[in-house]
């Protein structure tokens, strides 16, 4: 008599923790530390511009040699790029994903809502939203320079300029830093939860962590503008 085969396979593990609500969270936050890595880092080097134009295009071409003679011209940044993009795509769908399974545990709406605990957790949803749709808009304006209409390819401070003396820079720029800085603030001290790096003692110095980075980059990422407002950045 054959024996018969076996159909039924065990999932892997990364199969069972991806699919575990532990598992999506945890995909979140560290994707999140990730993405707030490169925060800080960008608005670092975005903070180049008030030396002048020469130590910020200097600044842009070191960014697309970084890593030479190891790495070839242009690898090390597009390896920045692919792990930025994957920290982008594993936050929002596990992000996605999450919401999903918790209207489909809560399918029968509160007869009365429940205060929530800020403004930032609130608005967590949509924060990521004006965010990712920023991102779109940032790359077509200062990296392919689809949008930006007074481009000069090959001059990063004369098309940041540019960008920064019309309205509708400005005004999309500070209102996506905005929201960078609420995500932030809500998003680390989550990260902080699920990781289990918090508890009773740290909350408070947690808390005011969170508070801390979202206030330096909102101010540090908007001060450019600002600077270009002013005539300060010219």
């Amino acid at each position: 008599m054959a024996l018969a085969t076996r159909t039924d396979r065990r999932p892997s593990f990364t199969r069972t923790l991806w699919d575990s609500t532990v598992g999506k969270k945890t995909v979140m936050a560290v994707s999140g530390l990730i993405m707030l890595a490169y925060l800080v880092v960008h608005m670092l080097g975005n903070l180049k511009v008030f030396f002048g134009p020469e130590q910020f295009n200097g600044y842009a071409l070191w960014l697309r040699h970084m890593g030479e003679p190891f790495l070839h011209s242009h690898w090390g940044l597009w390896i920045a790029r692919v792990v930025l993009l994957a920290s982008v795509v594993a936050h929002a769908v596990s992000a996605y994903q999450l919401s999903r399974r918790d209207i489909k545990a809560r399918p029968v709406r509160y007869a009365h809502k429940r205060r929530r605990a800020s403004y930032a957790t609130r608005t967590m949803r949509w924060g990521g939203i004006i965010v990712g749709l920023f991102i779109v808009w940032h790359i077509l304006d200062l990296t392919t320079l689809t949008v930006n209409e007074r481009a000069w390819e090959g001059h990063p401070y004369q098309n940041l300029l540019a960008t920064f003396s019309t309205w509708y820079g400005n005004t999309i720029y500070i209102v996506a830093m905005t929201a960078v800085g609420l995500h932030v603030r809500h998003g680390f001290w989550s990260a902080a939860q699920t990781l289990g790096a918090g508890n009773a003692r740290r909350d408070k110095a947690l808390k005011f962590l969170a508070d801390a980075l979202a206030l330096v980059l909102f101010a540090g990422f908007v001060s450019v503008p600002v600077g270009v407002m002013t005539g300060v950045v010219s």
